[in-house]
């Protein structure tokens, strides 16, 4: 398994001291906790939105109630099959559901974002 360490690619990620790549999580799905979000999420987190408590307790999201706070977590988006970002939960999944307002996951990386466009060094 392949883990890339980043220093500073954008401003969110200089606080973050590694991220892992969306393409880890594709090749090793189970490797870290999941949130699903609503359908009508997937444009804003797509376009490196925070993740909202609502998207997240909405009929269409789900919760892992095992999630606590400053978790690394992989978004998975309703009807679809591979995490769309990842990020760090702000609050316990029981404290998004409870609260049900506010950023829920700070969104950290995104499909199409500059990480993922970064060239492949051989």
């Amino acid at each position: 398994m392949i883990i890339f360490k980043i220093r500073s690619v954008n401003r969110k990620l200089r606080r973050t001291p590694r991220v892992l790549v969306s393409l880890a999580v594709w090749s090793y799905p189970n490797i870290m906790k999941k949130l699903q979000v609503d359908r009508g999420a997937i444009k804003f987190v797509l376009a490196g939105a925070n993740i909202m408590c609502p998207g997240l307790t909405s009929p269409g999201g789900a919760l892992d109630d095992e999630v606590g706070a400053e978790t690394p977590v992989a978004i998975m988006a309703e009807g679809k099959q591979h995490a769309l970002a990842i990020g760090f939960t702000k609050m316990s999944a029981k404290d998004i559901r409870a609260v049900n307002k506010g950023i829920g996951v700070d969104n950290m990386h995104y499909l199409n974002d500059g990480l993922w466009k970064m060239e492949r060094l051989d």
